[in-house]
């Protein structure tokens, strides 16, 4: 069944003619005749009765308010994807990480409602692995996230890299780990971890940095927000090992150090990216909204980290 059909047998109901019909769908009448009798064959009975005036058979009358349901849900398609096109989007859906929620992209959504206002930003805050997967799903329509290869590495994902930090360690402002200025691998399996649930890459990252050293890794608590990070280990003894740009916010009664280098291991990090698929990029909000973060993030992320800065 083709949608040419169905307009010529909606355009014959509803002049009654089949030349009236040609007029109204601008070919001829032999084609309007072809399209209403090749319906006729693939549905199996005749729709119309072919008078001097045509009207409807049984079948006809029957076919007819799906033959208008079936037009009117494409043209409300067709203008939903034209809309579409034209970058008359209503909703934009972002997934982010916690620290980039919390201290990047505010500005990159203030600027973007400016330009766009009439866009509705629907922003979640996930753990790298989640975002990405609602992402795949369709769930959202830009992910800024810990690089995962495993997850990014794929012909239809657009992964743009916007900043690399290290990971460093955070205590109680009395804890004893404190002493160090830099603080050994070894002297970390000591003392109870405080995590990121799983799904999270923060999490993926320390269990496999454990595992090359082989280092007994003790993860005591799992939780997914920075102010109950800051609540557990201000308490006692627990740590925790999380991204530089989570730890800015530490107050004088959390301590931070870095890790110290250890030669069987590279300096520990995370690469932050923001990721969105090549069909989005096709739509004007969505394509403008990756652009600004990619621009944006990286200056914001640099001032932040500058020594004059702090």
């Amino acid at each position: 069944m083709r949608l040419e059909q169905v307009e010529a047998f909606l355009a014959v109901v509803e002049t009654g003619s089949f030349q009236k019909a040609a007029r109204l769908c601008g070919v001829t009448q032999s084609t309007v005749s072809r399209q209403v009798q090749a319906l006729e064959t693939e549905l199996g009975l005749p729709l119309l009765h072919r008078q001097a005036k045509a009207s409807l058979t049984v079948a006809g009358d029957r076919f007819l308010p799906h033959a208008s349901r079936i037009c009117r849900e494409w043209r409300n398609a067709a203008l939903e994807i034209r809309e579409l096109a034209e970058g008359k989007q209503t909703e934009l859906c972002v997934a982010a990480i916690h620290s980039i929620c919390a201290q990047f992209l505010p500005p990159v959504l203030q600027r973007f409602c400016s330009r766009r206002p009439q866009v509705q930003l629907r922003v979640t805050s996930l753990g790298s692995d989640r975002a990405l997967k609602v992402l795949r799903d369709g769930l959202v329509d830009v992910a800024i996230v810990m690089n995962n290869p495993r997850l990014t590495l794929s012909s239809e994902m657009v992964v743009r890299s916007l900043y690399t930090e290290t990971v460093e360690v955070l205590m109680a402002a009395e804890h004893p780990l404190t002493e160090y200025r830099e603080i050994p691998w070894a002297a970390l399996a000591d003392y109870p971890h405080v995590v990121f649930k799983d799904g999270y890459g923060m999490q993926r990252l320390v269990q496999e940095a454990f595992a090359h050293l082989g280092q007994q890794f003790y993860p005591a608590l799992e939780l997914n927000t920075l102010d109950a990070f800051r609540g557990m280990v201000r308490q006692g003894k627990m740590i925790s090992i999380l991204p530089k740009s989570a730890l800015l916010d530490a107050d004088e009664t959390l301590a931070v150090r870095p890790i110290a280098k250890d030669l069987r291991f590279s300096s520990l990090e995370r690469e932050v990216v923001a990721v969105t698929t090549q069909d989005r990029l096709e739509i004007p909000p969505i394509a403008e909204f990756f652009t600004l973060v990619c621009e944006e993030v990286p200056p914001l992320v640099a001032r932040t980290f500058s020594p004059s800065s702090r």
